[in-house]
């Protein structure tokens, strides 16, 4: 039951939520904004408006690939979306701007996000190498440094959510302002809550998996 429950149904959730993004981004990209405008365009276009002139755009290669850098300010996004027209590649450079946008303003989830990156990597890494080297020689310190470790990451993930939400809050209020016209904000929205909720299973699965090393080192004791 314990394997159903922590193993199969977040193995399933994460599943759901990348055929979700897929599937919103696939049918929206064949959409174009009335606006006209690429990916690129649009969010050169709203760092100037915001009076972020410190952020570059660029293209990156990959699909759905599109991020935001704040260690070298640069706002990244897939081909398609960088060189396209589509309503789905224009709400996805808003939200990445939404990313810059909170970097610029000092927005506190973000910094701290970025402050314990290292933490997060090194749990992503290390932490579950140790666990399992814990478990199979029957060394506690093991096990318990690894789910420190581990916890880290999670730490992370829950981090990640306020920020994405967000950043998507603030892309749909911009694009609101002249971007896309009214029948075009529920498809917008429709593409960033798909992108959201991968975030959302994401660390659910985490917290999951959390739970399940912290009962199963309980049950050691």
């Amino acid at each position: 039951m314990s394997f159903l429950f922590f193993i199969i149904i977040p193995m399933l959730l994460v599943g759901w939520a990348q055929m979700r993004v897929r599937s919103a981004f696939n049918k929206y990209s064949r959409v174009p904004s009335t606006a006209g405008i690429s990916g690129a365009e649009t969010a050169r276009r709203i760092l100037n408006e915001q009076g972020i002139y410190d952020v570059a755009v660029e293209e990156t290669g990959g699909a759905l690939s599109d991020h935001y850098d704040p260690r070298s300010k640069v706002v990244r996004l897939s081909s398609e979306n960088f060189h396209g027209h589509s309503l789905a590649g224009l709400a996805v450079a808003a939200h990445e701007v939404g990313h810059a946008m909170q970097h610029a303003q000092g927005y506190l989830p973000l910094n701290f996000r970025h402050a314990i990156l290292p933490v997060a990597n090194l749990g992503s890494s290390l932490g579950m190498p140790l666990i399992v080297a814990g478990i199979f020689f029957s060394a506690t310190g093991l096990l318990d440094i690894g789910i420190l470790l581990f916890a880290g990451a999670v730490l992370f993930q829950l981090v990640t959510l306020p920020v994405e939400f967000n950043a998507s809050s603030r892309a749909m209020a911009i694009l609101a302002q002249g971007y896309i016209a009214g029948d075009e904000v529920r498809p917008a929205k429709k593409v960033l809550n798909a992108a959201a909720m991968t975030y959302v299973a994401a660390t659910a699965t985490a917290v999951m998996q959390l739970v399940h090393l912290l009962l199963l080192r309980g049950s050691d004791d």
